[in-house]
């Protein structure tokens, strides 16, 4: 063999043996990610959720609006004296319950008191004036009969008694104009109510209708809400309303509503109504927030669930579990309660996952504990 042949015969079996080798390695390296490739999936997949169920109870409700408003004094008004004068006396303090026509204070009636006297005398003066003219009259067409007196003194005479008359009238009307103003000096309450502003002291100068108390009626009170136009035709007058207030969360079952106006506001495009919450024992404070349900339409049957079982996000739905995998449903929300819901579903519902995770999705694997 030449050393030609023999060179190219050593570098042939070189690339054969390292071919071979790299063949080798790479089946091996094959081999060993068989194992991976297999316990891939079984490291990706996740234990299932476990959750907990709970039931959701057949109960009869109906469809209703729950809004928001404030609380008003049934009549609210600020008083003051028609006339002018300096304030002698109040009669009330901030606070205090005032019936209707009760005087709670008085301006210095010195001078009105004056200015009746001056009156009544004027009338006295001009009664007697009015006897005396009468009388003449009398007299004068007694002697007319018989021609002692002419036809004009006996129509003179007449005329004068007739003008005697009218000053009593106008007289008369002094009076009951001088009374009139006494009585102005004497503030009096228009309805019964509270008095919640009032003056700290007297002595001061009154000027003709300067406000100086405010009464307001807090039995009842008015709470003012605004429903949508659509809740309109499913409102009806009289029918009760609860009501419960936002600070406290003191409540009632026995208001009603009073009105229903007719007319959208021409801002928010919502129907004004007005509810009527009885508050003899003051629970309520008038000036707050208040919550009312109002009443939509007939009673239905519907579910109630815990507070803790719906969830909002995406819109008011509630979590069944059907072989071991979550279903959301979607609901419509009828009451609202700090500890209970009550909700109209599409399907017949019997339990629902309470407290459900804020990941939980449609076709999650769960376990129910």
């Amino acid at each position: 063999m030449t050393r030609t042949r023999k060179n190219a015969f050593i570098a042939t079996a070189v690339g054969t043996s390292l071919v071979a080798a790299v063949v080798v390695a790479l089946a091996a390296h094959a081999e060993a990610q068989k194992p991976a490739a297999v316990k891939a999936p079984a490291q990706q997949q996740s234990a299932p959720t476990t959750v907990q169920l709970t039931e959701a109870k057949p109960v009869n409700s109906q469809a209703r609006e729950e809004v928001t408003g404030s609380l008003e004094p049934a009549k609210q008004l600020a008083l003051g004296f028609e006339v002018g004068g300096r304030l002698y006396r109040i009669s009330v303090k901030k606070g205090v319950l005032v019936n209707e026509g009760q005087v709670i204070a008085q301006l210095d009636p010195e001078i009105a008191d004056a200015q009746v006297a001056q009156a009544q005398a004027a009338v006295q003066a001009a009664e007697a004036q009015a006897a005396v003219a009468a009388d003449t009259d009398s007299r004068q067409t007694e002697l007319s009969k018989s021609g002692s007196v002419s036809e004009w003194q006996k129509n003179s005479a007449t005329g004068q008694a007739k003008a005697a008359a009218a000053q009593v009238l106008a007289a008369k009307a002094q009076l009951a104009q001088a009374r009139a103003a006494r009585r102005r000096h004497d503030l009096k309450a228009p309805f019964s109510g509270v008095v919640v502003s009032a003056p700290d002291q007297i002595g001061a100068t009154v000027q003709p209708g300067a406000a100086m108390f405010t009464i307001e009626q807090l039995d009842p009170l008015t709470l003012k809400v605004a429903v949508p136009e659509s809740a309109r035709s499913l409102i009806k007058l009289g029918s009760k309303v609860h009501i419960e207030a936002v600070t406290n969360g003191v409540s009632t079952d026995l208001a009603t509503v009073k009105t229903i106006v007719p007319s959208a506001d021409p801002q928010t495009r919502r129907i004004p109504v007005e509810v009527s919450v009885p508050n003899k024992d003051g629970r309520f404070t008038a000036h707050t927030l208040a919550r009312a349900r109002l009443a939509l339409g007939k009673d239905e049957v519907a579910l109630s669930v815990p507070s803790t079982a719906l969830a909002s996000t995406g819109g008011d739905h509630v979590f069944v579990v059907e072989k071991g995998e979550v279903r959301k449903v979607a609901v419509t929300v009828l009451e609202r309660g700090a500890q209970q819901i009550v909700l109209r579903a599409p399907e017949p519902v019997i339990k629902v996952i309470d407290n459900p995770a804020v990941d939980l999705t449609d076709g999650a694997k769960v376990t129910v504990k």
